[in-house]
């Protein structure tokens, strides 16, 4: 019997010729990651340990982007200790303000993951990096603390799901759609602890960003990891970002897959997800009448530049509705610049939005957009959950940037299609 993509992966992190579902290996670490608010934790317990010194200060990411910049005392005193911590250890890449950006669009960015990688971070979303080929995955700040002190982390290999994309997408359906439609398919547990594996000839027609997107959201159908193949597009990104060497691993053929779900991208919608779980989807048409109060673009989903081009390609001569608040967040500084120079952000500005600075603020109810009571939300974001947001009776309604934009527009959830895109 063959290995998936991420066996493979795993058995060579791990020194081992093969690797089944199930088994728990050890295995060296490419990268570790930890953000303002799951740092201080792994700080906290790397003190315990009788060794108080990090594997390799290049391999190690800290990036400040959950309250950045400081939005109240605690979150400044968090950032002060992360700050201290990498001067302690000279930590290479350590991210705070003007540097910064939201950490799962930041580190493809800078190139500091790469096929073939292992990668852990103390953030669930961490599973970003199948993008690009790699295996990657959230874990504890315990777990971060381990992996900065010792560069390896222990795992139980997962099973696969495989997921077969096939055709091409129409007009405003973008990465966001496929997976939402997929969590609406399989459920917010249906890949529980397994790994996504996307493969098939619509993976091509799909860009790095949708990728990326596709990726991020693998845990709210409750993956462990999601991972592209790496093809011409994942070269040419990877060439492009980083000189780091990286390693292709390819499915067997015989490889063994829980279950297969086959996805026709030529037939997506726009789709939405409904409070207050990711698997509540509804295709545009089924939305009905929804008014709504507020608009976020951006997150570490759906805040890369393809993302801002779709929602500015819609809010361009238009106005954001009345009473409405349209929050647009850059997901890094270069990302930002690169909507500026495009005139991006003044189409945003003259619309009636507001452009923030890279932060992940609003989507897990920091700050920059938070929601009163009955307050409902369309956000390009990752989670609906009870007030994940803000207040408990608030509603997030999770979509692309370009029903978000279309629907900044028109002050409730609609398609671009509604204002004759």
């Amino acid at each position: 019997m063959g290995m998936t993509m991420t066996q493979k992966i795993l058995a060579h992190a791990a020194g081992l010729d093969f690797v089944e579902p199930g088994q728990l290996i050890e295995a060296k670490l490419d990268l570790v990651l930890g953000n303002d608010i799951t740092t201080p934790v792994a700080i906290h317990e790397m003190e315990r340990f009788k060794k108080q010194q990090v594997f390799d200060r290049d391999k190690i990411a800290l990036v400040m982007d959950h309250f950045i910049p400081n939005k109240d005392i605690k979150s400044a005193e968090h950032c002060k200790q992360v700050r201290e911590f990498s001067h302690k250890y000279d930590i290479t890449n350590y991210f705070d303000v003007g540097q910064m950006g939201i950490e799962h669009a930041l580190l493809p960015e800078k190139g500091l993951v790469v096929a073939g990688d292992v990668v852990i971070g103390a953030d669930s979303h961490t599973c970003t990096y199948g993008a690009l080929g790699a295996f990657s995955t959230g874990v504890g700040s315990t777990d971060m603390a381990a992996g900065m002190a010792t560069g390896k982390a222990w795992f139980k290999v997962p099973s696969a799901i495989k997921v077969v994309l096939t055709g091409k997408p129409g007009k405003w359906v973008s990465g966001k759609d496929v997976i939402l439609h997929l969590i609406g398919e399989i459920g917010v547990d249906g890949a529980l602890y397994k790994s996504l594996e996307f493969t098939g000839d619509g993976v091509a027609s799909l860009s790095m960003d949708d990728r990326l997107t596709i990726a991020n959201m693998a845990i709210e159908a409750g993956g462990k990891n999601g991972i592209f193949p790496v093809d011409e597009k994942t070269v040419s990104y990877l060439k492009e970002h980083s000189s780091r060497p990286y390693q292709v691993f390819e499915a067997d053929a015989d490889a063994s897959y829980e279950k297969t779900v086959t996805i026709d991208l030529s037939e997506l919608k726009p789709t939405v997800s409904f409070p207050h779980l990711p698997e509540n989807t509804k295709t545009i048409d089924e939305v009905g009448e929804i008014p709504i109060d507020q608009v976020v673009i951006g997150s570490c989903t759906n805040g890369r530049i393809q993302d801002l081009r779709e929602a500015a390609e819609i809010l361009k001569g238009r106005k954001v509705a009345k009473d409405l608040r349209c929050i647009v967040i850059p997901a890094t500084q270069k990302i930002y610049l690169q909507a500026l120079e495009e005139g991006l952000i003044r189409t945003f500005i003259e619309s009636g939005a507001v452009v923030s600075t890279p932060t992940c603020g609003p989507c897990l109810g920091g700050y920059m957009g938070i929601l009163a009571a009955h307050e409902r939300c369309v956000s390009t974001t990752n989670r609906n959950f009870v007030g994940r947001m803000g207040d408990v009776t608030s509603e997030i309604y999770l979509a692309s940037p370009a029903v978000a934009a279309a629907s900044a527009v028109t002050g409730k959830i609609s398609a671009p299609s509604e204002l004759g895109l």
